[in-house]
């Protein structure tokens, strides 16, 4: 548990942030091997697999709002939002807020906020290839992820796909969701889709926004 080191380590290497903020800049995504803390991974991956075993997530769908639909023959993972109820979860939302300041020196995109949540794919399921960002809506700038299954095997399947956002057709990554990886790239210009997994696969996924707020009502359904 994160709580009985005796030094809480690094959520994210430090190095990283030079680099995450490089490749952004360079390609418009970025992906690191074991840049999460080991200990953080286990004590995620452990409340997300108690949440499913307890039926504690909700089906995943598209859209937003009066928008939101559930399709399974688009996504079929299962999520829960991430609200800073277990030390867990602060610790790394502690990490993107650190991240958040680094991007917004970096970069000056003016982020505002950081919105994640647990993301449970079962045997078989997938994820069709998108776009992070609503239709009608620019205030999902960034988007990452945090894969938290130790051991994943060379046959899992469930892998990460980013594509070319000049020719979509066109393969640039591959993410294999072993713990420990973490991925980000630009919210409205990368496609990217989850292909079938063998195994049940478990990350975090969030979003760094823009302030959208429209008449004092922050990010207003559109």
């Amino acid at each position: 548990m994160i709580a009985s080191m005796d030094t809480r380590p690094h959520a994210l290497a430090p190095e990283a942030h030079v680099a995450l903020v490089d490749a952004l800049v360079e390609q418009g995504w970025y992906v690191g091997r074991g840049v999460i803390d080991p200990a953080l991974c286990q004590a995620l991956q452990g409340e997300l697999l108690h949440l499913a075993a307890h039926d504690a997530l909700d089906e995943a769908g598209i859209g937003r709002g009066q928008q939101h639909l559930l399709r399974k023959d688009i996504r079929g993972d299962a999520i829960h939002w991430l609200d800073r109820e277990s030390e867990a979860q602060r610790y790394y939302l502690d990490a993107m807020a650190e991240l958040q300041r680094s991007l917004n020196q970096a970069l000056f995109l003016g982020l505002f906020e950081y919105e994640a949540h647990f993301a449970h794919y079962p045997a078989g399921a997938f994820y069709q290839r998108h776009l992070d960002s609503f239709r009608g809506r620019a205030n999902r700038v960034i988007s990452t992820v945090g894969y938290l299954t130790p051991d994943w095997p060379a046959d899992g399947g469930g892998e990460m796909v980013i594509y070319d956002p000049d020719d979509p057709s066109r393969e640039v990554a591959r993410v294999v969701p072993e713990a420990g990886t973490f991925a980000c790239f630009l919210s409205e210009t990368i496609p990217h889709e989850v292909l079938p997994t063998r195994l049940p696969r478990t990350s975090i996924a969030g979003w760094f926004r823009r302030n959208a707020s429209l008449g004092g009502v922050l990010d207003p359904a559109r």
